[in-house]
């Protein structure tokens, strides 16, 4: 269902993006738009989430299965030259992740069962990234963009003090994240809003795994960071 909302959603507005923008009148929607110095929206999008693992040893890597999220979130905007602004992106990010590890954790553990092999992760991100974004100059009625910044997150699906752990079939992650984030965009200047698609990656700063109690737990014991990383597809209306 999620593919063939996006694909339609692709062809609607393909076909207005078309009408509007490539016709022969060329005639410049929102002309003042870009002029104000506060502008604010709101996004919609997915994202798939993955983690990067390093590892104390060198043995089978921890497998992660990938899902896809959903995105949604408010935007704010500051003008700060002509071709450079300052946004603000709150909102809500929801993805699940499995992890797949491999038999030979397990080797000397007599008693583990086919359950022990897999872990979901769930997380619903609070996500709050500030981003410059660096436009280049206004074609007709469409804009191309770059973007970067920095961002933390809160983790709402975080069990990060749940006394229990691995062992007791719970598989911790903390709290607090933080992120780099980069990606590109274009802005479409329609009849009665602008209307931009953008992709970005995102890439965690610091180590989201809670270690178990076991320093030689065969779910965390081989691992030294587990940071994660994503693509984010929004589709913004301002």
């Amino acid at each position: 269902m999620k593919n063939i909302f996006v694909l339609l959603v692709f062809i609607l507005t393909f076909q207005s993006v078309s009408a509007q923008l490539f016709s022969k009148e060329k005639i410049r929607n929102l002309d003042n738009e870009d002029k104000k110095f506060l502008s604010y929206g709101y996004f919609l999008g997915f994202n798939s989430y993955d983690f990067n693992f390093d590892y104390e040893r060198d043995r089978a890597d921890i497998l992660v299965q990938k899902g896809t999220g959903f995105n949604v979130g408010l935007i704010g905007n500051m003008r700060i030259h002509e071709y450079i602004d300052l946004r603000l992106e709150p909102g809500l990010y929801i993805s699940t992740r499995t992890l797949e590890y491999d038999e030979s954790y397990f080797e000397g553990y007599d008693d583990f069962k086919e359950s022990d092999l897999t872990r979901e992760v769930k997380s619903t991100y609070i996500h709050v990234p500030l981003l410059v974004k660096f436009s280049t100059k206004r074609l007709n009625n469409f804009k191309p963009f770059i973007v970067g910044g920095v961002s933390t997150a809160l983790n709402l699906s975080s069990n990060e003090k749940n006394p229990d752990d691995n062992s007791a079939g719970q598989f911790r992650t903390k709290r607090n994240m933080y992120f780099y984030e980069v990606g590109f965009g274009i802005d479409f200047y329609l009849y009665y809003f602008k209307f931009t698609p953008s992709i970005r990656g995102v890439f965690a700063i610091n180590d989201e795994l809670v270690r178990d109690m076991d320093p030689n737990s065969p779910w965390t014991g081989n691992v030294t960071s587990m940071k994660t990383r994503g693509v984010f597809i929004n589709f913004t209306f301002q």
